[in-house]
């Protein structure tokens, strides 16, 4: 799940399953004999709602990144690239003192 949130719904005889909720909160719902194995849901994620026999395996927890539209892919490469041109005034140093003192030396 991104981003759900789930209002006034029933959950019964239902199996969650490798799932990852990354901003998903379940608001006034109501959960009977529900099993939660191997998911990230968490009681926080769980606002005003009643948990009626359910059973939590194998809880999962750990950072949660969210790439909000602050961090589109077009920033993402824009970083890269800059990154990338910080380098080219070494390389062609590098690259001009090597043909005039030597590999060998330059490794020394």
């Amino acid at each position: 799940f991104k981003s759900v949130t789930f209002e006034d719904s029933l959950f019964k005889n239902c199996v969650f399953e490798d799932i990852t909720s990354l901003n998903s909160y379940f608001r006034n719902c109501t959960f009977v004999n529900t099993t939660f194995y191997n998911t990230d849901l968490e009681q926080y994620k769980f606002v005003d709602s009643e948990l009626i026999n359910c059973t939590f395996f194998h809880i999962r927890t750990g950072c949660q990144i969210s790439f909000d539209d602050d961090y589109s892919a077009y920033w993402i490469y824009f970083v890269n690239f800059l990154g990338t041109l910080a380098v080219l005034p070494g390389n062609i140093v590098s690259a001009l003192l090597m043909d005039r003192i030597g590999r060998l030396t330059m490794l020394g």
